[in-house]
């Protein structure tokens, strides 16, 4: 790997993590720890704003980007993939919204690698799954914003229950999406099954973040560990 794409991967590791090791670093990038060190001590020196210490870890102060850059082979061939993932597995609105973002990357790219879009040999099958009753463009624009809704939903029982929760994120597992939240009933984190959700009624009213109660302690809670939560925010 030449150096100049050595150091492009290293801030871009900083960047999706909190806190990286020296040892971490130089063994995703397949080098010695030395020369993690003179690496994070030459970006430095160039204006990166890496903080840290030998023995500690290193960060990336957060406001920190890099100029445009172009995507390699594997990169682009992990974007189609996810891409054809989302339209496959999600509803409408997110479907288009994976081929609008594809459309885009295509542009910019430089013409030998326009080809590779539409060429990645990776077909995703449908899977079946069962039909979704609420909105949910509007489940994860409240989401995003922090609205309080109320669900009406009927457990593999049968049995049905008005809850009032903070929607904290949305789980995909095999052939079901899952609404992860905090639950003001029973004073505790719950998942409801997206397609047992008969109602939903979306609240003007936000919830504040509360330390313990966000979308990150409640996977780490069931056990979640690793890069999954390297995208999670605190």
């Amino acid at each position: 790997m030449r150096r100049a794409d050595r150091l492009f991967r290293l801030v871009q590791i900083l960047r999706r993590r909190k806190l990286c090791r020296a040892c971490d670093l130089a063994e995703e990038l397949e080098v010695s720890e030395r020369t993690i060190y003179r690496d994070i001590r030459d970006l430095a020196a160039s204006g990166v704003p890496v903080e840290g210490e030998a023995g500690v870890g290193y960060i990336l102060r957060d406001g920190y980007d890099l100029p445009p850059l172009m995507f390699d082979a594997d990169e682009i061939e992990a974007l189609v993939v996810a891409a054809r993932m989302v339209q496959s597995w999600t509803d409408p609105q997110m479907a288009r919204a994976a081929g609008d973002a594809l459309t885009k990357i295509e542009a910019v790219l430089p013409e030998k690698m326009r080809g590779l879009i539409g060429g990645v040999p990776i077909a995703v099958a449908e899977i079946a799954q069962e039909p979704i009753s609420i909105s949910m463009p509007d489940l994860r624009r409240a989401i995003r914003e922090r609205n309080l809704i109320d669900i009406d939903y009927t457990d593999a029982k049968g049995d049905e229950t008005k809850r009032r929760v903070w929607p904290l994120g949305m789980l995909f597992f095999g052939s079901t999406w899952l609404l992860a939240c905090w639950c003001e009933l029973r004073e505790a984190f719950r998942v409801f099954r997206a397609d047992r959700i008969r109602g939903m009624e979306i609240s003007t009213a936000k919830y504040r973040p509360v330390p313990g109660r966000s979308l990150r302690d409640y996977l780490i809670s069931e056990g979640v560990e690793g890069e999954i939560l390297n995208g999670i925010g605190r």
